[in-house]
């Protein structure tokens, strides 16, 4: 089991077409991903019937690894533009690197790439040309230049009133 590679997919690779039987190694994902597919779509009969098949495994992850997730994501400045299966989807894949397993995140979502550099898992986009650099998040009010931390956890400015945007603090050469 050691160093076996194995795929973590997200919402997006279904979205892009991804086809659960068209990879020969084992698949991974969160329970969330099936509630964020549409129901009565294409997309769902592939998903359902790589589930009920075997060929995907869908686990949910341990909290510890949530919150390892957490941390990092909070280091780079992309808590908080990560949804609940964003996070789960790193943890998930944290969790069998853990276990021995060698993850390849599989998603066209720039915030997940961002964590999963810092946290050393792989990724492969779809739809998308992936990122190039880790980049290091604030966020800021453009009308009155105030800087916040990139987990601000509201979107308008406390001085003035105008909604908040982010921009790179600093930009690190990916690891690949």
């Amino acid at each position: 089991m050691t160093g076996q590679r194995v795929m973590v997919l997200d919402t997006s690779a279904f979205v892009a077409g991804f086809d659960p039987f068209s990879i020969s190694e084992k698949q991974f994902t969160v329970p969330t991903v099936k509630k964020e597919i549409l129901r009565r779509s294409m997309i769902q009969v592939r998903f359902k019937t790589a589930v009920e098949s075997g060929r995907l495994k869908v686990e949910a992850p341990k909290k510890i690894f949530i919150n390892r997730v957490k941390a990092s994501a909070k280091l780079v400045g992309d808590a908080f533009f990560l949804s609940e299966t964003d996070l789960q989807i790193l943890a998930l894949a944290l969790q069998l690197r853990i276990k021995g397993y060698s993850p390849s995140i599989v998603t066209d979502d720039y915030s997940i790439q961002n964590v999963a550099d810092q946290i050393g898992i792989e990724f492969t986009s779809l739809a998308e040309f992936g990122i190039r650099f880790r980049l290091q998040w604030v966020r800021y009010c453009p009308a009155c230049y105030k800087r916040y931390s990139a987990d601000y956890k509201h979107n308008k400015c406390e001085v003035c009133g105008t909604e908040l945007k982010r921009k790179p603090l600093r930009k690190k050469m990916l690891r690949r």
